[in-house]
């Protein structure tokens, strides 16, 4: 039995820097970013958006899309690294919203759970749901990737930024792809990138000696947490290099399978937290497979390597270069970009396998495959993702500056036909911190 992705939803920021805008302010060449890193977009969350309307709007899509009943589907993970709550998980909001358009109580019967392990959360997610399925045939579930890769202004990683959502409908007997069981794994607890809770003193914020009661907090101690990452990123790209290695020839072995690995995959997916990522780390594999002595850059040079990344690669990297790194989603946002560059060149992809490298920091690499389903063109073409790329609408490094302070209280692109953060509660003392979304 075949169990798989049987359609695909995605939802994306409706705004975006060009790269250029922002390499000029940073005083950084241009094509240091745009030739050497691949970047040409940085997409960013409006003053309506998080990671929960991201996740809603997808799912939402993905049921109108295939016209899905609440019914049918038995649960919705979803993978991320930028939850909204330390308890209450971003599944649980999807329903929520879900159900102000399609009825209350619409989802009561629906399995909810967030997973979380850096960018691999989704991966996760999907495997779990995968293995339900094949207990389940009868079932259908959805995993959703929702991210907002954010950095602090200034640093290394702040062109690398980009937001959204990737649901999944996955079923037995899929459309799209059928997953292999198998699945290469390797797994190292490092502090490559991560995000922190930090803590300081009321004597650090009220210059006081002593411990008076703080917005309702008795403790002297204070916890601060910023959605931006700590990370080393020469380490974080070593990590990632030594982990997806790892995972690969791990794949290898208990498949037991011969001669280059990656020969057999039509195109190769990786996460991409920039979109250069793949075509820059997998060399490493690739010297190994064939026994290559050359130094790394000579052989990423090579006539043969940079065909074969102009063709198992290079698709994958198309809406990267548009969006940004997504965190979870990055992977998933490659896939969908791989199959839509297929369907305008009007490939022959059905039975031809699919390589799948994913990573999160932490850290951990899982290797899979997947095969392309009979019925694939007619779901991707639903997607218009290509569409989208290029109705984004540009901002200004001001306004870039302005959201990226949260000080902006405007939305830029007004949201129409879509969930929105409608407010925060602030004073009912049970409430404090809810998160309230509406539709528009």
């Amino acid at each position: 039995m075949k169990v798989g992705i049987d359609s695909i939803a995605i939802d994306i920021p409706k705004i975006h820097l060009p790269i250029c805008t922002l390499a000029l302010n940073r005083n950084i060449e241009p094509d240091k970013l745009i030739k050497g890193l691949g970047l040409h977009k940085m997409s960013f969350p409006d003053v309506h958006n998080d990671v929960v309307t991201f996740a809603a709007n997808a799912v939402y899509h993905l049921l109108q899309q295939e016209q899905i009943a609440p019914h049918e589907i038995a649960r919705i993970y979803v993978g991320t690294e930028s939850g909204v709550d330390s308890s209450k998980p971003i599944a649980s909001y999807i329903t929520a919203l879900l159900e102000q358009q399609l009825g209350e109580g619409a989802f009561r019967y629906c399995d909810t759970l967030d997973m979380t392990f850096a960018c691999i959360g989704a991966v996760d997610a999907l495997q779990t749901t995968l293995d339900y399925i094949r207990l389940n045939p009868n079932k259908k579930a959805i995993v959703v990737a929702t991210d907002n890769a954010k950095y602090d202004l200034n640093s290394t990683g702040e062109y690398t930024q980009g937001a959204g959502a990737i649901a999944m409908l996955i079923t037995a007997n899929p459309r799209v792809l059928a997953f292999s069981k198998e699945v290469g794994v390797s797994v190292q607890g490092v502090f490559d990138f991560f995000k922190p809770r930090r803590y300081l003193s009321k004597n650090e914020i009220l210059n006081t000696t002593d411990n008076p009661e703080w917005f309702g907090i008795l403790e002297n101690e204070i916890a601060v947490y910023k959605e931006q990452p700590v990370f080393d990123g020469q380490y974080s790209n070593q990590c990632y290099i030594n982990r997806t290695s790892e995972a690969y020839f791990h794949y290898k072995e208990i498949t037991n399978q011969t001669g280059p690995l990656y020969q057999k995959w039509e195109n190769i997916l990786m996460h991409l937290p920039y979109c250069f990522q793949a075509r820059r780390t997998f060399v490493e594999i690739y010297a190994k497979e064939n026994q290559l002595t050359d130094e790394i850059k000579v052989i990423a040079k090579s006539e043969d390597y940079l065909d074969f990344v102009t063709k198992a690669i290079f698709p994958s990297e198309i809406a990267s270069g548009q969006i940004g790194n997504m965190y979870t989603g990055s992977i998933f946002l490659g896939l969908l970009s791989t199959l839509a560059y297929h369907l305008q060149n009007e490939s022959d992809l059905t039975n031809k396998k699919m390589g799948f490298i994913a990573y999160g920091s932490g850290s951990k690499a899982k290797v899979f495959e997947a095969e392309v389903q009979e019925h694939w063109q007619t779901i991707i073409a639903k997607t218009n993702l290509l569409e989208r790329l290029n109705n984004s609408t540009e901002i200004d490094f001001g306004t870039y500056i302005s959201l990226h302070k949260k000080e902006r209280k405007q939305s830029v692109v007004a949201p129409k036909n879509e969930f929105v953060l409608d407010y925060i509660e602030k004073e009912t003392p049970v409430l404090l911190g809810a998160r309230y979304y509406k539709f528009v």
